[in-house]
């Protein structure tokens, strides 16, 4: 597995961060799924999860709320050296918000087939000329999952 400039130990733990802000979400009653930017020194600046339901907005994804506490914690919007970690593939538009970040990377569990931003393919990094960044795949792919499985499942059994 291809792993960040930090090491697989380190992506691991984070990514361990990420899913904490997941089941924060899930508790919530939102799509669990959380996120964390670390610094160029490899420490967590700041953390986010899912607030669609409570925002009522699309925007209040957690790579969103993420970026934007990064941002200001920072004071500036261009997260140079920064990484994100995230629990599940990010959506397009998630992607363009960290391209446009200028992050260094992003390290994500469970892959989306449904709404993923096509990180494979090459339009997707055309969009943006600025802003490329590396993308690591499949860390704690397995526990995203079925942390988003036991979610979903819960939902079809309350509506019965």
């Amino acid at each position: 597995m291809k792993e960040s400039p930090f090491g697989t130990s380190h992506d691991t733990r984070i990514m361990q961060a990420a899913l904490r802000q997941a089941r924060v979400a899930f508790r919530k009653g939102e799509v669990p799924i959380g996120a964390v930017v670390v610094g160029p020194d490899g420490t967590i600046i700041s953390r986010g999860h899912n607030l669609i339901e409570k925002r009522q907005t699309q925007t209040a994804h957690a790579e969103i709320i993420a970026l934007e506490k990064a941002a200001r914690k920072k004071s500036g919007w261009r997260l140079n050296g920064c990484w994100l970690y995230v629990t599940l593939e990010p959506c397009a538009m998630c992607v363009g918000l960290m391209r446009l970040s200028r992050i260094d990377g992003i390290v994500y569990g469970a892959p989306s087939p449904l709404f993923g931003g096509s990180l494979d393919t090459e339009s997707s990094s055309s969009l943006y000329k600025v802003g490329a960044f590396q993308v690591v795949r499949g860390v704690a792919a397995q526990e995203s999952a079925d942390l988003l499985g036991s979610f979903f499942k819960e939902r079809r059994e309350n509506r019965e």
